[in-house]
């Protein structure tokens, strides 16, 4: 059942550097999975799909949107999240549109197939697959908090994950503190 799957390690993580209360954008939702976390941790959740069976399922936990986001218009044009985050979804012409709904001082949460990939399963083409560092080089002007290039089992595959923040409109006083961990 896809409304029990367990959020991605990644997101668990890293869903610390959210504000409280902040509003989140999880792109290519599925069943929630991630919308279910975040709302359960007090965030305020959207979630864009363009399946009308994944958007049924996510409606009770924030605002869902409809949208082919590869083949129509951005849905959330001028709006800004205190998180973007993506799991499990590429689409390079996108990444710019991505980058820029996040708000100054918010996060990127990303986590999608490597290179590599290909030879333990799908996807494969290369379309779907990120190159080495790409994430790292689309997220240059950000501050990048981790970063990982590499190999998972359990289940088999290739990965990469970064996670930045947008830095913030005005310089901090003092240099912007982004814990680690949870705990700090």
């Amino acid at each position: 059942m896809h409304n029990n799957e367990t959020p991605s390690h990644w997101v668990q993580r890293w869903t610390h550097l959210i504000p409280p209360g902040g509003s989140v954008l999880d792109v290519a939702c599925g069943h929630g999975r991630h919308m279910r976390w975040l709302a359960d941790a007090g965030h305020r959740v959207t979630g864009v799909d363009r399946s009308p069976e994944a958007i049924a399922a996510v409606q009770p936990l924030g605002r869902a949107v409809q949208a082919d986001i590869e083949n129509g218009a951005w849905p959330f044009a001028g709006e800004r999240f205190d998180a973007v985050v993506v799991t499990n979804y590429l689409w390079r012409p996108l990444l710019s549109t991505l980058l820029e709904s996040v708000a100054p001082g918010g996060v990127l949460i990303y986590e999608t197939f490597a290179a590599g990939n290909e030879t333990v399963g799908k996807p494969s083409r290369p379309d779907f697959l990120l190159q080495p560092g790409e994430l790292l080089q689309v997220c240059q002007l950000m501050h990048v908090v981790a970063f990982e290039d590499g190999f998972c089992d359990q289940p088999a595959r290739f990965v990469q994950r970064i996670t930045a923040v947008r830095k913030p409109t005005e310089p901090p006083a003092l240099p912007a503190r982004h814990p680690l961990t949870a705990t700090g």
